[in-house]
C-alpha cells in the first residue's frame, strides 16, 4: 500500500453552459492525473442539474472511460435510483473504471421528501489507503465518523454543496459577512471531524453562484489545513502522510494503536 498517496478535489463551477458538468469533471480528472493524484473527489450533485441518475447512465460510464484511461481513482455525487429507491449516493470508481462502492447519505438536510436515507456506515479499501465518505449534512454528526474510524478509515471524503440559514448568523461577529462566519464553521467543523479521529479530511463544494453557499473546500490532517480553495474554481492536491495516523495514535492512545 503507498504511504504517501496524493489527493485532489475539484472545486469546479457548476453548470456554465449546459445541464451537465461531464466535460468538466473529464477535464479535471486529466488535470488530476497531471498532478500525480491517486483520486480524485467531486463536489455533491456534480453530474446533471435535473436527472435522477443510475450505475449505467451514459455520463457515469464515460466517467468511468475517463478514470480507466487515466488510471485514477475518483468519487462523484449525484441523486441516484437505487432497487427503485432515490438516494443521494456517492459513487466510487478505481482505476480500472470500474464502480466498486456506492455510499448513501444518511443525513438528509435539503434533499427532498422524496429521497431515502442511507443506513450503513461504509469502508472502502484502495490500493492506497481505506477511505470513508460522508455527504454535506454528515459532517455534523461526529459518530458517523467515529464509526468509520473504528472500521479503520484513513481519509474521509466530504463531497458537499453546504449552504447556510442567513438568520443563523445574526447577532454575532459574522452578522454581516454571513459567509464568512459559515465558512469559519465549516473549517472548524473539518477540523474537529480529523483531530477527534486522528484521520485526514477532504471536503469538496462546488462553486455556485447563490449567496447562501460556502465556495470553500480543503483538505486538512489532524493538525493543520494541507489545502485550501475559496471563491474559486480550481483543483487542490495534498500528499497524505498516513504513517503520522500511526505516530499520532502513539502519542495519544499509547495502549491501543490502531
Amino acid at each position: 500500500m503507498k504511504r504517501q498517496p496524493i489527493v485532489a478535489l475539484a472545486q469546479i463551477r457548476y453548470f456554465e453552459s449546459e445541464n451537465n458538468n461531464l466535460e468538466k469533471i473529464k477535464e479535471y480528472i486529466r488535470l488530476a492525473k497531471k498532478k500525480r493524484a491517486d483520486i480524485i473527489c467531486f463536489p455533491e450533485s456534480c453530474v446533471h442539474k435535473t436527472k435522477v441518475l443510475d450505475f449505467d447512465n451514459e455520463m457515469v460510464n464515460e466517467i468511468k472511460k475517463e478514470c480507466c484511461k487515466n488510471k485514477i481513482w475518483c468519487i462523484i455525487n449525484d441523486s441516484m435510483k437505487i432497487k427503485g429507491e432515490k438516494y443521494n449516493a456517492s459513487i466510487i470508481i478505481n482505476r480500472e473504471g470500474k464502480i466498486v462502492g456506492e455510499y448513501r447519505k444518511m443525513n438528509l438536510y435539503g434533499d427532498g421528501e422524496d429521497f431515502r436515507s442511507g443506513k450503513k456506515v461504509k469502508v472502502f479499501k484502495t490500493d492506497f489507503a481505506k477511505i470513508g465518505i460522508a455527504i454535506c449534512w454528515d459532517l455534523a454528526f461526529p459518530e458517523l465518523f467515529r464509526k468509520m474510524k473504528k472500521l479503520g478509515t484513513q481519509i474521509v471524503f466530504c463531497p458537499s454543496q453546504w449552504k447556510y440559514e442567513l438568520c443563523a448568523h445574526e447577532g454575532n461577529k459574522y452578522e454581516n459577512k454571513h459567509k464568512d462566519g459559515e465558512r469559519a464553521l465549516l473549517e472548524s467543523l473539518i477540523r474537529s471531524r480529523a483531530f477527534e479521529n486522528l484521520f485526514y479530511v477532504a471536503l469538496i463544494n462546488p462553486i455556485l453562484k447563490d449567496k447562501d453557499q460556502v465556495n470553500y473546500s480543503a483538505i486538512v490532517s489532524p493538525h493543520k489545513i494541507l489545502a485550501q480553495i475559496n471563491e474559486k474554481e480550481g483543483l487542490i492536491t495534498a500528499k497524505i502522510d498516513l504513517s503520522k495516523i500511526e505516530k499520532l495514535h502513539k502519542i495519544y492512545n499509547p495502549k491501543k494503536v490502531i
